[in-house]
């Protein structure tokens, strides 16, 4: 692994605000307005923020009471995730149309290997283009896109000009890419480990560069590894149409704190039901049950119990969530419970479609 694979052409296509776009699509009314898909003014959590919104530094995953202060005229909008998926069906489907190495990671964005194409076309950033095109005739949406010679790469460089732009960062370009690149713009390297790295000087892609292996694994551990090759241009991973699925859950935010273990069983049961018809609908069981609480104050906490034998049905899924959810005394009201499935059968026997000098 000490040297980049070159002749992969790789696109990563990156949808701009997806959610909030397709609300703005839909109503019109929106355009142009602060939009947040998901939450309220109280409680809940922003899935998804408008470009206007973002001005004011709304961002996915906030509290939505944190989103209106930062933005009083902020509008909230209930999530509809049939019409996402409907739509980010119509996209794959475009997709489908250069090539069959599709990995998508989530409904608004996916990698493509276009080395070898159905439109033989050298030019992975003409692919690209017309890619973007093609979504917005169909769809009525826009979409970014970075290219280069891999995912690391185009990852990096679909968020350079968006929204509704593109970047390709050539193979002779990636090593100077990296290097004059901000330490917290590397995929993979959040808000704590940019922190860390900055109190250890480490500010750009070069500084990291400069820094040996021994050193990054000392205070990184794995991820150090992972670190010192990224910046090297080194990401020999390869688009991958079907990822093998390592976890199937189901999660609920309430819309009033619950204190009770009596009313946490019932939602728990709700949980369960809708776990179990994910994993039959894709023919999954697992071993390993974990409960996932939320409290009132953000803080997480999860449980885990591993079974002898592999299971999908909710009423064993329900028996070991009460079982998590009894085995130590809760420490706040609850906001969220989760059951999720891992130590899946997929692991060894079935692979699941996931549901997400070179011309270039």
């Amino acid at each position: 692994m000490d040297e980049p694979i070159l002749n992969r052409k790789i696109i990563h296509i990156d949808m701009d605000a997806f959610y909030a776009s397709v609300e703005q699509l839909d109503f019109p009314e929106l355009k142009g307005k602060p939009l947040a898909v998901g939450g309220n003014e109280t409680r809940g959590v922003v899935s998804a923020a408008s470009y206007e919104a973002r001005k004011f530094g709304v961002r996915s995953a906030m509290s939505g009471a944190q989103a209106k202060r930062f933005c009083p005229e902020l509008i909230f909008v209930k999530p509809r995730f049939d019409r996402y998926t409907a739509i980010s069906k119509q996209i794959r489907k475009i997709f489908y149309e250069y090539t069959d190495l599709v990995e998508p990671l989530s409904l608004d964005e996916a990698y493509l290997d276009v080395t070898q194409n159905k439109k033989g076309n050298p030019s992975a950033s003409l692919l690209a283009q017309e890619i973007r095109n093609r979504i917005f005739e169909t769809t009525g949406l826009t979409a970014s896109a970075g290219i280069s010679i891999n995912k690391f790469v185009a990852k990096i460089a679909s968020d350079y000009n968006k929204p509704n732009g593109q970047k390709t960062v050539n193979p002779d370009e990636v090593q100077s890419f990296l290097e004059s690149l901000e330490i917290r713009k590397f995929y993979g390297i959040g808000k704590v480990t940019t922190e860390r790295m900055y109190q250890l000087g480490i500010f750009t892609g070069k500084d990291l560069k400069e820094r040996t292996l021994d050193f990054l694994e000392k205070y990184f551990g794995k991820s150090g590894t992972h670190y010192y090759y990224s910046v090297r241009g080194i990401h020999n991973s390869p688009v991958k149409p079907n990822r093998i699925s390592k976890s199937v859950g189901a999660e609920r935010t309430f819309n009033q704190n619950i204190s009770s273990e009596i009313f946490m069983v019932e939602r728990l049961e709700n949980i369960a039901i809708e776990l179990e018809r994910r994993l039959q609908k894709h023919k999954i069981a697992g071993k390993t049950v974990t409960l996932k609480i939320k409290y009132s104050d953000f803080t997480q906490q999860t449980r885990s119990k591993t079974l002898p034998y592999f299971i999908s049905d909710k009423a064993l899924l329900l028996e070991t969530a009460q079982e998590l959810l009894y085995q130590e005394k809760l420490k706040d009201s609850v906001r969220l419970l989760g059951i999720s499935l891992t130590n899946l059968n997929t692991e060894t026997k079935k692979t699941v479609v996931v549901q997400l000098k070179f011309d270039f």
